[in-house]
């Protein structure tokens, strides 16, 4: 019996926990799990209090009055024909890089009908494959003058989006043209590339999962599909981070990717459900349906990409909660002359200058709204760019040596035979910048 006794004892001391250091250890367990719960509880809380005071109304209207303002309808529809006309150049171009690698040589069919059944509703995606693979088999046998023809056209569709993304952001100054056609070119080569490695892992994926259970089998064709959905955001996410010429936030660039992904789903399956029960296009045109059906899909697609790029561009705006929209005559100069003011007062080292969204937070206006009376000052030799990591604007002259004549031509009335009478009853030639600055607005600039 003590021997008994001494084993339990120590057994007890071996494991080194009484029945007394169990009762704490699952007190502490609790507790960190209690702790836990509250401050899961206490982020979803955040959330939706977040989430409810968001100004939707004012997300909704600005979001409408950008697209109608920017006319995106109209250029979904030209993007829609430029599309049409550069798709079969375009993969052209992209699959021929695999001539020059034997190792994916069996892999141009796959990629090929991977980019169509993840971009084109299923309803399509078997036909347009089709017709797709046969066209660019053809334009393969052309010549010298020819191929040249079809990079023109590739490239002609990129450029176009590059252009139509620029104007969103309200870029006045684009790339170089061959530091952008280099950009693409590496693009259209290497992005077969990397869709013929992403589909020889699940191709082998899928192999490996045929000799296990079923459920397994279904676990990694979700894993695919989700790899698929995944790749759709990554694009998208890359397009609007890197094609427009100005400063994205990659999170902002984010959202548009999960936007656009999400939207891509809805529409493939609205389609699909409105060619099912309205089969409108299928009994007036019959087997020529698919072109219309796909000129209609290529027209949802562009709008939900340029809808995705106007949500990324003023999402900056939306999260400001930004009230000054600056419809009135003449926006662009008194922009100016506080955007002058602010700078002016933040010439103090150690830090000079102010970021754009600083600067946008502390007008109380859309950062997009600052591009064009930041450019102008820059074409004059008044505002620079640090070529720091935040980009900060500083002031490069003293104001009082300026007159408002100079910054008049360029943003408000410009100098010609017509108003040449209203300049010469203005002094605007003898009036200091410095002299009509307005007062800074003291506002908290943190971020």
């Amino acid at each position: 019996m003590a021997s008994a006794r001494v084993r339990a004892t120590a057994g007890g001391t071996a494991w080194g926990v009484d029945e007394a250091d169990k009762g704490c250890i699952g007190w502490h367990d609790s507790g960190m799990q209690h702790d836990s719960s509250r401050l899961a509880v206490a982020s979803v809380g955040a959330l939706a209090q977040r989430l409810q005071t968001f100004p939707w109304r004012t997300t909704w209207q600005t979001l409408r009055e950008r697209f109608a303002h920017d006319r995106l309808a109209v250029a979904a529809g030209s993007l829609t024909f430029t599309t049409t006309i550069s798709l079969v150049p375009l993969l052209t171009v992209a699959l021929a890089v695999f001539a020059l690698f034997p190792a994916f040589g069996q892999m141009e069919q796959r990629v090929q009908r991977w980019m169509v059944e993840a971009l084109v509703p299923d309803h399509l995606a078997r036909q347009v494959a089709q017709y797709l693979w046969q066209f660019s088999s053809k334009a393969a046998q052309i010549g010298l003058g020819g191929a040249l023809a079809l990079l023109v056209t590739a490239l002609a569709l990129v450029l176009t989006i590059d252009r139509q993304l620029n104007d969103i952001w309200r870029v006045r100054r684009l790339r170089p043209l061959a530091q952008r056609v280099l950009m693409y070119w590496a693009v259209l080569t290497l992005a077969p590339l990397l869709l013929a490695v992403v589909l020889s892992a699940s191709s082998y994926a899928l192999s490996v999962s045929r000799g296990w259970l079923p459920v397994a089998h279904q676990g990694v064709k979700w894993l695919l599909d989700a790899a698929g959905f995944a790749a759709v955001v990554a694009g998208m996410t890359a397009l609007y981070r890197f094609v427009p010429n100005a400063q994205v936030q990659t999170s902002h660039a984010l959202v548009g990717g999960v936007f656009v992904a999400v939207a891509f789903e809805l529409a493939q399956s609205l389609l699909a459900w409105y060619l099912r029960a309205v089969p409108t296009y299928s009994v007036v045109y019959g087997a020529f349906a698919t072109v219309p059906i796909l000129l209609v899909w290529l027209y949802l697609v562009w709008l939900i990409v340029l809808l995705g790029a106007v949500i990324v561009a003023y999402l900056p705006l939306l999260l400001a909660g930004v009230a000054r929209r600056g419809n009135t005559p003449g926006w662009p100069m008194q922009l100016a002359l506080e955007l002058l003011a602010q700078l002016d007062a933040s010439r103090q080292p150690p830090q000079p200058g102010l970021t754009a969204a600083q600067l946008a937070r502390r007008l109380r206006v859309d950062p997009l709204q600052l591009q064009e009376p930041l450019q102008a000052l820059q074409a004059l030799g008044w505002v620079g760019r640090l070529s720091d990591a935040d980009g900060r604007w500083v002031l490069l002259v003293d104001l009082r040596q300026r007159t408002l004549a100079e910054l008049a031509q360029v943003l408000w009335l410009p100098r010609d035979a017509s108003t040449e009478p209203l300049w010469r009853a203005l002094p605007l030639e003898a009036t200091a910048v410095a002299q009509v600055l307005p007062a800074p607005v003291a506002r908290p600039i943190a971020g």
